[in-house]
């Protein structure tokens, strides 16, 4: 199919007017993308990209990303266009409450929106993990006969994307894993929001990106014959290695009062909307206009589209019937892993267990469910002797081994969460990644972005505390679990002793709809015997439960989490028998439980309360109340063995016991 030229120019004007008067209706949004590459989306949506609008996530797709998600008229623009579910009355309400265009593409709210983008260089980093996914799903899921995977992912980012961090450590990490299904489309306009792009970038990008293992095409952006060319070298190349287009354009394009200037990248154009519709050969009295040639042009195109589609369809259903194992693994990728189940492989640990802490027992419960979960992948960043989730009976995953599912990400711990989501968003492939605690600060911005696209990426981040002992204050995260339980839908589990961590990995597991952080010790934790193994295991799925039951009238609740646990069982038997210790692994799916649970472990009648937990105080007094009392540290750590960092900070048994005892006085 030769690319008709002519009627994609008309196509690129209109999706230009479409831009300008949602922007102008709104009085808010980024014009400068939307119109500087418009061209470029002419080429991709018009012509390049295999994609199915009738059937949006359509396994064998295309994955185009939006990285530079502040353009997302441009976006919105094509889907529409294209003949997504998007009708020209929500792209009419841009911004708007409730509409299908949000100021930021955002995923599951708009058909053929593949990541939630906004915050610049999420999307690259998505990207190289949809790339990582295809190249796992091929491995796994092709046969001589039968390709059932061989999409590209397409990723538009400018030069805002390309100075952040997050952005960097991914395309460093595809070059070195020669991830060659993916092409980075880099609109190159010279502008930034506040600025010239001279003014904050002097870096030569081609020369960049081929020192880390990328190809690259510089071509101009408004030469769509000359973009296709390169999309399709690029699409088609044998060098093994990731594919950068460096596309010149002009920035808001069209708007000749802003074009070129950081006057064009945001809503600054509108106002000359009347003006700029003029030159664009749009007629005046047509707000959201668009032609009914470059209409049929599209619904033939979208015909075509899902005549490909369905040809796909018919070599999966002769793959399915010579493949039923490689069917039925890929259909499991749709289904939801019950706890119970889950917790059924995974062997009880002998009462007399030696294990060097809640990171050890992760090891432990990791094996047998990355059996039972053939799609489970899991990474980290250069700490797999450290975190201990390396999946032992498989292999790294590289370019010679496409297979593997040990993913190692160097030091890039943001990089690593970005990809991470990008796996997630693709759909197959359940993702985990390791690194200690501490170091969920680097990682945290996409943590964020999961929590907020229900994305179900597993962190299992260890050396959770203080215990981490002669590293010192650097490396204990005091405050960075309570920073994450403020995630919203973001939920953390701190087990305390093995069988917890059993609960811990099944919850997370079994949870499809967000993000969750198990946080493992480093440090060494008794075994809770006087608590059942299954109570242990089933408490961790309410988020809550009675550790410790009282045998007399109840008079004092003890509440703590992970490696803090024993101190609280010791000072409640030092208290007597109207002591009650609840553990609390995960205060958001606690949370989550009837009224009627949540107060059969914490009666509202008893108001004698004490929390015990190594990090800062401010969230237990939701649980304890402003008449409770809260042993904790609202200070950085020190430089000591664990047990004596431990007392120097007061957090003992010793310490609960004079607070519950300060009641009386």
């Amino acid at each position: 199919m030769t690319l008709q030229t002519y009627v994609l120019s008309k196509a690129a004007n209109q999706a230009r007017g479409l831009a300008i008067d949602a922007v102008h209706a709104c009085s808010s949004g980024h014009l400068g993308l939307p119109l500087g590459c418009a061209e470029l989306g002419a080429v991709l949506f018009g012509h390049a990209l295999s994609l199915n609008p009738a059937e949006p996530r359509w396994l064998n797709r295309d994955r185009f990303v939006l990285s530079a998600g502040h353009g997302s008229m441009f976006l919105y623009a094509w889907l529409h266009l294209s003949g997504f579910d998007l009708p020209i009355e929500q792209v009419a309400k841009f911004r708007s409450l409730h509409s299908m265009t949000p100021g930021h593409p955002e995923f599951r709210e708009t058909p053929g929106v593949e990541a939630t983008t906004g915050p610049l260089g999420q999307g690259v980093g998505n990207s190289v993990g949809m790339a990582l996914a295809g190249k796992m799903a091929a491995a796994r899921f092709n046969t001589p006969e039968h390709e059932i995977f061989d999409y590209h992912v397409v990723c538009l980012a400018g030069d805002g994307c390309m100075q952040e961090g997050v952005a960097m450590e991914a395309v460093a990490f595809a070059g070195h894993q020669k991830l060659d299904n993916l092409i980075l489309i880099y609109d190159s306009n010279d502008v930034t929001l506040d600025a010239m792009a001279s003014t904050t970038q002097s870096e030569n990008t081609a020369l960049r990106f081929k020192a880390i293992e990328w190809d690259v095409q510089t071509v101009d952006g408004y030469d769509m014959p000359g973009f296709l060319k390169a999309f399709n070298k690029a699409k088609k190349a044998k060098s093994g290695k990731p594919q950068l287009i460096i596309a010149r354009t002009t920035i808001g394009k069209g708007i000749a009062e802003v074009q070129g200037t950081q006057k064009g990248h945001g809503e600054g154009g509108a106002k000359f909307a009347a003006t700029a519709r003029a030159s664009l050969g749009l007629p005046a009295d047509k707000l959201f206009f668009v032609s009914d040639e470059v209409r049929a042009y599209f619904a033939d195109h979208k015909k075509k589209q899902i005549r490909t589609c369905n040809r796909w369809h018919k070599g999966l259903k002769a793959w399915r019937a010579a493949n039923p194992e490689k069917s039925a693994l890929l259909d499991s990728a749709s289904v939801r892993p019950s706890a119970a189940h889950l917790l059924s492989k995974i062997p009880l640990f002998a009462p007399d267990v030696k294990l060097g802490g809640t990171r050890a027992a992760g090891r432990d419960v990791l094996q047998p469910l990355a059996a039972e979960l053939p799609l489970l992948i899991g990474g980290s960043a250069d700490l797999y002797g450290s975190t201990l989730n390396y999946i032992a009976a498989d292999k790294d995953f590289d370019p010679s081994n496409r297979a593997g599912r040990n993913i190692r990400f160097g030091i890039r711990e943001h990089g690593m969460a970005a990809i991470a989501n990008g796996v997630a968003y693709d759909g197959l492939f359940r993702p985990s990644i390791a690194t200690f605690l501490v170091f969920a600060d680097y990682s945290r911005p996409s943590m964020r972005i999961a929590a907020l696209s229900k994305l179900p990426v597993i962190y299992i981040y260890t050396h959770d505390s203080i215990g981490v002992g002669e590293d010192g204050p650097t490396h204990e995260p005091v405050e960075t679990i309570s920073a994450l339980r403020l995630i919203p839908g973001f939920e953390l589990i701190r087990p305390a002793d093995p069988e917890e961590t059993a609960g811990a990995f099944a919850a997370a597991l079994e949870r499809t709809d967000g993000p969750t952080l198990i946080a493992l010790s480093r440090q060494a934790v008794p075994v809770l015997n006087e608590i059942p193994a299954h109570e242990r295991r089933a408490g961790v799925l309410k988020g809550a439960y009675v550790a410790l039951q009282e045998t007399a009238p109840l008079d004092t609740l003890i509440l703590s989490t992970g490696s803090e646990l024993y101190l609280a069982i010791a000072a409640a038997k030092e208290l007597g028998g109207s002591t009650r210790v609840i553990s609390i692994p995960s205060f958001e799916i606690f949370d989550r439980q009837p009224v009627h649970y949540r107060d059969s472990i914490l009666p509202p009648s008893c108001r004698k309360r004490i929390a015990i937990e190594a990090g800062v105080t401010a969230l237990w007094r939701k649980y304890v109340g402003l008449e409770g009392k809260v042993i904790g540290i609202d200070r950085f750590g020190l430089s000591a063995p664990a047990p004596i960092v431990y007392k120097e900070l007061g957090i003992t048994a010793e310490a609960v016991v004079a607070a519950a005892r300060s009641f009386v006085a």
